[in-house]
């Protein structure tokens, strides 16, 4: 008698093809993949907050957070900065060259607890990347949430990502943008000016019980942030962090991404302020 064992090997990576991919700014880079597998590609689906493996034999693997959202299924996309080996060789690929991947991993941001209530997202610098899945999975299921308000902050103009994109939904009745630098050197920036904080000013009266906050951003910045959410009375269980770790194995084995008590790549990237209040390292 035969005996049929089903096995799936969780540090398998698979195939996916560059679609398209282009620098931000300067050293950071842009991709857009789908998975060789076309079925595979239609039905690969995530949570806004979840991040992928990316590998490429012979050199390593990184994990990236994903920057699209699964409500416009078949592509993957991702904000990668070079700081490294695989970075570098990620930076020198082409359209239609092919890398690896696997995931998702992690726990997204809370959508369930999220529908009905107006979203505010503050993102600072890279960390929009991982923000940028839940923006836009609000403005394409618009219906199930209620107001939205984006307030994004740089060091510089020349340091904003997705610029272009970002500063067309200006124009759209039913988000509202605001944008901020620390500094303009050009004298041409027509936005605010200051840290990402200054733009709460330019928020309209908000019912804190109705609100869903979520921040990502450098370390300095979730003191302050938080500071402010809480001055709107936003509960502390409305308020979602997206935090990272040196996230190695991605399933929980390895260790390396543990945060106190929790493995961030399991129990996070995306975590409630009341998670983490007895956390002895939080940022």
């Amino acid at each position: 008698m035969s005996v049929e064992l089903s096995y799936t090997n969780p540090f398998q990576p698979e195939p996916a093809r560059i679609v398209r991919q282009y620098d931000l700014i300067e050293n950071h880079r842009f991709l857009q993949v789908r998975h060789l597998d076309m079925k595979k590609a239609m039905s690969f689906t995530y949570n806004p907050g979840q991040f992928m493996m990316v590998s490429m034999p012979g050199v390593g693997e990184a994990p990236f957070s994903i920057s699209s959202t699964p409500s416009r299924p078949g592509i993957i996309e991702f904000g990668i900065r070079r700081v490294g080996k695989v970075t570098t060789v990620l930076h020198q690929k082409k359209d239609n060259d092919t890398i690896y991947v696997r995931g998702p991993y992690g726990d997204g941001f809370a959508l369930d607890d999220m529908y009905g209530k107006d979203i505010l997202i503050v993102a600072g610098g890279l960390g929009v990347i991982p923000l940028r899945s839940i923006l836009y999975y609000v403005l394409d299921n618009r219906d199930k949430f209620g107001r939205l308000f984006f307030l994004y902050g740089a060091r510089t103009p020349g340091e904003i990502l997705f610029r272009s994109e970002f500063f067309q939904l200006k124009d759209r009745e039913d988000v509202e943008c605001y944008f901020t630098v620390d500094k303009d050197p050009t004298g041409q920036w027509k936005e605010n000016v200051g840290v990402v904080t200054t733009l709460f000013s330019k928020l309209p009266k908000i019912d804190p019980m109705n609100v869903n906050a979520v921040v990502c951003g450098p370390p300095v910045m979730y003191r302050f942030v938080i500071e402010k959410f809480l001055g709107l009375k936003i509960p502390k269980t409305q308020i979602q962090m997206s935090l990272e770790r040196r996230m190695h194995c991605g399933v929980g084995k390895c260790g390396h991404c543990v945060l106190d008590y929790l493995y961030t790549c399991l129990d996070g990237p995306i975590f409630t302020y009341w998670d983490t209040l007895h956390f002895r390292e939080l940022i």
